[in-house]
């Protein structure tokens, strides 16, 4: 890989919107979307190699525990608490500007307050919990504002 590609040559003041964001699809998949194993590894996989973007599909699990998974499909389930350590623990390795959760979200209410609680207590001060007026773009922080938070689209 090119080693000018590693180092950011932008002014990273501007509001989010403005920026192509590098972004990841069925980011726990080692393999195909149909029978592939889910693993917690692939987060800390895509987040050292400089995506920004992670996507996380969580569905209710046994014991109360949500899982992530392809939903519908022949592929694994891992927890949820295990994909935001490793995502904690890797976020910020290789790149200081934030991350943001993209959370497909097929959880029963209860599951859903287990995952806000996960959230808040694995990531604590990483966690950008401010709202932003979505109504004008403007308005949205930059990444520089947004250095080392972990941002959450559901």
């Amino acid at each position: 890989s090119n080693p000018l590609h590693r180092e950011v040559h932008q002014d990273m003041g501007q509001p989010l919107c403005h920026y192509f964001i590098a972004s990841s699809h069925n980011t726990y998949l080692s393999g195909d979307q149909l029978l592939s194993q889910s693993r917690a590894e692939m987060y800390a996989r895509v987040l050292q190699a400089g995506c920004r973007c992670v996507e996380v599909d969580c569905w209710d699990g046994p014991d109360g525990e949500p899982v992530v998974h392809h939903g519908y499909t022949l592929t694994s389930k891992i927890l949820f608490r295990d994909v935001a350590e490793t995502i904690n623990k890797y976020a910020f390795i290789k790149n200081e500007f934030p991350v943001i959760l993209s959370i497909e979200n097929h959880c029963s209410i209860q599951q859903q307050k287990k995952i806000a609680q996960y959230l808040k207590e694995i990531f604590g001060d990483k966690l950008d919990v401010s709202s932003v007026n979505t109504g004008d773009p403007r308005q949205l922080p930059s990444p520089q504002d947004l250095k080392g938070k972990i941002l959450v689209k559901v």
